[in-house]
């Protein structure tokens, strides 16, 4: 059986993402990284992409809402970027799931959908990455949920969050300026932000890894960020709304940042509920 902490990081850990240019970055390499035989790993990621699966069949068995899935305004050719953190990169992320949605109802359409999430992601190293992200793909789409990790606090008396709110301010609308610059004209693509997830803090406080590193979040943090994506012009999906502040147990994981598969099964619904 796979020690509870190897799967997080199998699961939340996509070195390809950073490393995919060295010549010796392969299954192999991460298996041996993570303690695991190539074949483990594969059957690690078999069971959570199976799950992923079982929860956009869960979706579907609504009749309304797999109605909404075929509305989405994605056409056939296009190409769909997201952007973000640990949320969008986790292997049972919310954009897995719509990928999954889009196969099963629409699989005589052909969509390029590209994760661009990097776990730990700051939006201030987002942005860094938004140029070679967004300029080879040309997006026609770009879904971006950032901020969780600039909320979060660091030290045995944490003194502020790593990123203040006005710099991740400046930061998300700066990534917006230059994805607007990379297409522009009459192709520029469409925008969809999601705010940052809610925070469960006792699930936090009480996380070994976060304990041993020092690391916190606030609630209070979290939702000055989704403040922030209120002001923009696109469309914006309010997780607050989703989860609850605080959250709703069910929808967190065992860290209290990450959400549970039903977790990022209830983000899928919304985003695909609000982009229709």
């Amino acid at each position: 059986m796979v020690d509870p902490m190897v799967e997080m990081f199998a699961r939340y850990t996509h070195l390809e993402k950073e490393y995919g240019h060295l010549p010796g970055m392969s299954d192999r390499l991460q298996a041996d990284l993570l303690g695991l035989t190539e074949a483990e790993l594969l059957e690690l990621r078999t069971g959570l992409d199976a799950g992923v699966r079982d929860a956009a069949d869960g979706l579907l068995a609504d009749a309304e809402f797999a109605a909404r899935v075929d509305r989405l305004p994605f056409h056939s050719g296009q190409t769909i970027v997201a952007v973000g953190d640990s949320m969008t990169d986790d292997q049972q992320s919310w954009l897995a799931i719509v990928t999954n949605l889009l196969a099963l109802r629409r699989g005589d359409e052909t969509f390029t959908v590209v994760n661009n999430g990097v776990s730990g992601y700051t939006t201030a190293m987002a942005l860094r990455r938004t140029v070679p992200a967004l300029a080879y793909r040309r997006p026609d789409w770009v879904l971006c949920l950032l901020g969780g990790n600039d909320a979060t606090r660091v030290g045995p008396e944490p003194n502020g969050t790593l990123v203040s709110i006005g710099e991740t301010a400046r930061n998300l609308r700066a990534i917006r300026a230059i994805g607007g610059a990379l297409s522009g004209g009459a192709s520029e693509a469409s925008w969809v932000w999601l705010t940052p997830v809610p925070v469960d803090e006792a699930r936090v406080a009480a996380f070994t890894p976060f304990q041993r590193g020092l690391s916190s979040w606030r609630n209070d943090d979290v939702v000055a960020v989704a403040e922030v994506l209120t002001t923009f012009d696109d469309p914006v999906v309010d997780l607050r709304r989703v989860f609850g502040v605080p959250p709703d147990p069910l929808l967190q994981g065992v860290d209290g940042v990450h959400p549970s598969l039903a977790g990022q099964t209830a983000i899928a619904r919304a985003f695909v509920e609000a982009v229709t």
